[in-house]
């Protein structure tokens, strides 16, 4: 059929355009969705992971404290040996090295004797003529507490988390003017007990 200007029309089926936009803004809105959940849980990984290496870099510093302090109190029961040993070497008596040596494995009575290899709990450093400074004792036993800032064996104080053994032994071959002192300092952190152990070989430098 044409019209008055010569126009022809189309007849039949006009099809009705598609809207586009609006399946468009579907199409992006569930697109976001999923983009957020990626988001979310590549956030949830993130933090989880920052708080496991937080927290192990927590727990390795504290660690390497511990093992700074347990170090600085073994290398101290050391230092409780030698000054014992220096102040009966400087003493008056003819047998300064064996009465050194006897003091250390009596204790503090003749009953409890500590002998050579046995651990002893040093608790008055500060008089080695105190016949009542030297203490046997097992490792459970030889705690150390913090008092006033220091760490002693005063049971008044708080519990410093370590103990510390001190044992003379004899050295091989030394005959009677050598012997080797341990300080071992343990502490528990964890499920784990970890331990700081140093030693000495202490001389009859005064014949």
């Amino acid at each position: 059929m044409k019209t008055s200007n010569g126009i022809k029309k189309n007849k039949g089926f006009t099809p009705t355009p598609m809207n586009i936009g609006v399946s468009s803004a579907k199409a992006e809105r569930g697109f976001t969705l999923v983009e957020t959940l990626v988001a979310i849980s590549i956030f949830t990984v993130s933090v989880i992971s920052l708080m496991s290496v937080l927290s192990s870099g927590i727990t390795g510093t504290k660690f390497a404290n511990n093992k700074i302090i347990a170090g600085y109190l073994a290398q101290e029961g050391i230092e409780y040996v030698r000054n014992m040993r220096d102040t009966y070497a400087l003493s008056g008596s003819p047998y300064k090295w064996n009465n050194f040596v006897k003091e250390f494995n009596n204790c503090e009575d003749s009953i409890n004797t500590c002998g050579l290899g046995n651990s002893v709990l040093i608790t008055n450093p500060k008089d080695y003529k105190d016949k009542n400074f030297i203490f046997k004792c097992s490792s459970g036993d030889c705690k150390l507490y913090i008092n006033n800032g220091s760490y002693n064996n005063t049971v008044s104080g708080e519990e410093s988390g370590f103990t510390r053994e001190i044992w003379m032994d004899d050295t091989i071959d030394s005959g009677k003017d050598e012997v080797i002192i341990f300080s071992k300092v343990k502490w528990t952190q964890g499920s784990g007990e970890y331990d700081v152990t140093l030693s000495e070989n202490l001389f009859d430098w005064i014949e």
